[in-house]
């Protein structure tokens, strides 16, 4: 199996996409969920004969890439010194850095309070308010996932067989194929209605593996208030 990366021009957009051969006989085109193209295609297909059926499905691909990319995650870097406003659950919450012998997060009144011995090392004060998130997604998240399966009439047909948490830049979450639910780290800043969006989506793909009519269709029956959430998501995290 080989890979070759390559671009082509369509219309005022430039499509970048990744050729991987392998011995098949038919040609296949895909938009990852970080918004990438990938071609699988036959070992000795030329790459006229690519291109050609890309341009021909250019305007599904940049489709799908617009669809993927209001997923991922846009919020802007912040500041780790006192008095800049982090998000927790959707709601803001200023930053207050104590002087302290012994190190530790918590919300009080209105404040994220870090204790530190190094109140003056915004990268330890980072350090510290990103342990604190990683917790706190550890927690929020299985609570989440547990209520979201009641909104299924089979909940345990959609429960998933792991949860990683993890930091990512692709998107909000994704679902593997051995039914492993990925969510981003971030996502424990977003309210709690769009967190519920975001895990609602990512278990309707056990049932639906793409996004077509059949996985719209059945996110509309469990959730179908799920374009306001996705909206609030976008806004709250822009």
């Amino acid at each position: 199996m080989t890979r070759e990366l390559h671009h082509l021009r369509y219309g005022a957009q430039e499509i970048q996409y990744e050729i991987v051969r392998r011995p098949r006989k038919t040609l296949e085109i895909a938009v990852e969920p970080d918004a990438s193209v990938l071609i699988a295609a036959p070992e000795d297909a030329t790459l006229e004969v690519i291109e050609a059926k890309l341009r021909k499905r250019a305007a599904w691909v940049t489709r799908q890439q617009r669809y993927f990319t209001q997923f991922l995650p846009r919020t802007p870097e912040r500041r780790f010194i006192a008095g800049e406003t982090h998000l927790y659950l959707g709601r803001q919450y200023r930053l207050k850095v104590v002087p302290h012998i012994q190190e530790s997060v918590k919300l009080i009144r209105g404040f994220i309070v870090v204790q530190t011995h190094r109140p003056t090392s915004s990268e330890v004060t980072r350090d510290l308010l990103e342990a604190w998130y990683r917790d706190r997604a550890h927690i929020k998240f299985p609570e989440r996932i547990a209520l979201c399966l009641d909104l299924f009439p089979d909940p345990e047909a959609f429960r998933p067989k792991g949860l990683i948490v993890r930091q990512t830049r692709q998107r909000w979450g994704s679902m593997s194929p051995a039914r492993r639910l990925l969510l981003n780290r971030s996502l424990v800043q977003a309210p709690i209605d769009a967190i519920d969006y975001v895990i609602t989506h990512e278990l309707c793909h056990i049932a639906v593996p793409h996004h077509g009519a059949a996985f719209f269709e059945l996110l509309d029956k469990v959730m179908p208030d799920w374009e306001r959430r996705k909206q609030r998501l976008e806004r709250v995290m822009a």
